[in-house]
């Protein structure tokens, strides 16, 4: 399937390295949980989140005293959120289940950053081509 954003066109579920098209890649992959994410689709889905909550979190002090809108916006992302970060540790050649050392407070946070910022296996691996 081909999307058509910002004059520029983007494979779904395929390469996106520019900024709009990893954004749109991972939330049209909602629940997607196989295959690899490399990092840059990772990382802007992760900076879009950060400043989309940032947005909301001001807009609902604003307009409603507490975070009504922030709560809904997380829940959307949810679900695309889990599949781009198990896509991610794919990449690097892990399963999906190591999301939950995340679990562990400080140590699993760092272990999983640490995880995020690694390169991805050159070539494919049990999960696939690199994205």
């Amino acid at each position: 399937m081909q999307l058509l954003l910002e004059s520029k066109r983007v494979r779904y579920g395929g390469r996106a390295h520019e900024l709009y098209g990893s954004r749109l890649v991972s939330l049209l992959e909602i629940a997607v949980f196989s295959g690899r994410a490399g990092r840059p689709e990772f990382w802007w889905f992760a900076l879009f989140n950060v400043i989309a909550s940032l947005i909301l979190a001001v807009l609902d002090k604003f307009l409603f005293g507490y975070e009504i809108l922030g709560a809904i916006y997380g829940l959307v992302v949810l679900l695309p959120g889990l599949g781009v970060a198990v896509r991610r540790l794919h990449d690097i050649g892990r399963s999906g289940w190591w999301l939950l050392v995340g679990v562990i407070p400080l140590v699993g946070w760092i272990v999983l950053l640490v995880w995020y910022l690694s390169r991805g296996t050159p070539g494919s691996n049990e999960y696939g081509a690199p994205a």
